[in-house]
């Protein structure tokens, strides 16, 4: 039987995890991803069936009992990650009290999940709720999107709409616009819970000065969520650094055009 190592779960978050260190999204330690799978993905795999250790999750994740998760480590970075996906990553099985982890296989140096990773699973059971599909949860730095928290209200409908109109695939990818909260500590459960409030509604939340929480169905879809969302932000930073004039515009009649056009719902309380 093949070797979960060899898994294409594994080799896909090798890949995007370099992927989005070469953005330039992941400095150092920073950024961390989940996976969910199902018992069915893991079945296959004969290294799976003895459980490494323990793991304490200090949140109560029973309404993801039995769920498996791939998950980055804490401290780790994203650069090394497709060299040493044994020691970067593991695969963890929800518990049935939902206060504990068993690890399954990676983290062979002793590693942890990342600290983000309570704040992961309140997303993941937030997210499941509004489609049963949904399996990433990623976090990482996009610089542009951090700038913007800087100069712009952190106002969601008033940063939707900016994004939308910096180019025309914003309002295609993101129609319910993006979240924000407000400046909080990282690592803690409170912006954990605050992010998945937001999650409710939106597939991407900012955390102002810090980054971003993205989730989907899919590594690719919420890559390239988050990669849409920063490409907007980078296109309203460039019209900054060309002197901020703006004399043209997508406008409110156009974008409406343009959901009709592609089938979406803009939010209507950005968009009416």
């Amino acid at each position: 039987m093949t070797s979960f190592s060899d898994s294409k779960y594994v080799q896909k978050v090798c890949e995007i995890t370099q992927a989005s260190y070469q953005e330039g999204w992941d400095e150092r330690n920073g950024g961390n991803v989940s996976l969910r799978l199902t018992a069915d993905d893991v079945s296959e795999f004969s290294d799976l069936n003895h459980v490494k250790r323990t793991l304490d999750l200090g949140f109560d994740a029973s309404a993801l009992a039995g769920e498996y998760f791939l998950v980055t480590a804490t401290g780790r970075y994203f650069r090394n990650v497709i060299h040493q996906p044994n020691l970067d990553l593991g695969l963890v099985r929800i518990t049935s009290d939902g206060q504990h982890a068993d690890l399954l296989w990676g983290y062979d140096d002793g590693a942890q999940p990342t600290s983000e990773f309570p704040s992961h699973l309140m997303s993941h059971i937030e997210r499941l709720k509004v489609d049963a599909n949904q399996r990433v949860v990623m976090h990482c730095h996009p610089t542009n999107l951090i700038a913007l928290s800087f100069t712009h209200e952190l106002n969601e409908k008033s940063i939707s709409l900016l994004l939308w109109k910096m180019q025309a695939e914003s309002l295609v990818v993101f129609p319910e616009g993006i979240g924000v909260v407000p400046y909080m500590t990282p690592g803690t459960n409170e912006i954990g819970q605050a992010t998945a409030t937001k999650m409710h509604d939106f597939r991407v939340v900012m955390w102002p000065h810090h980054g971003v929480f993205g989730t989907g169905t899919t590594l690719d879809e919420t890559f390239g969520l988050i990669e849409t969302v920063e490409k907007a932000a980078t296109i309203y930073s460039q019209i900054g650094a060309q002197g901020g004039q703006i004399k043209q515009s997508i406008t409110d009649d156009q974008l409406r055009d343009l959901a009709k056009s592609f089938q979406v719902t803009a939010n209507p309380h950005f968009l009416s």
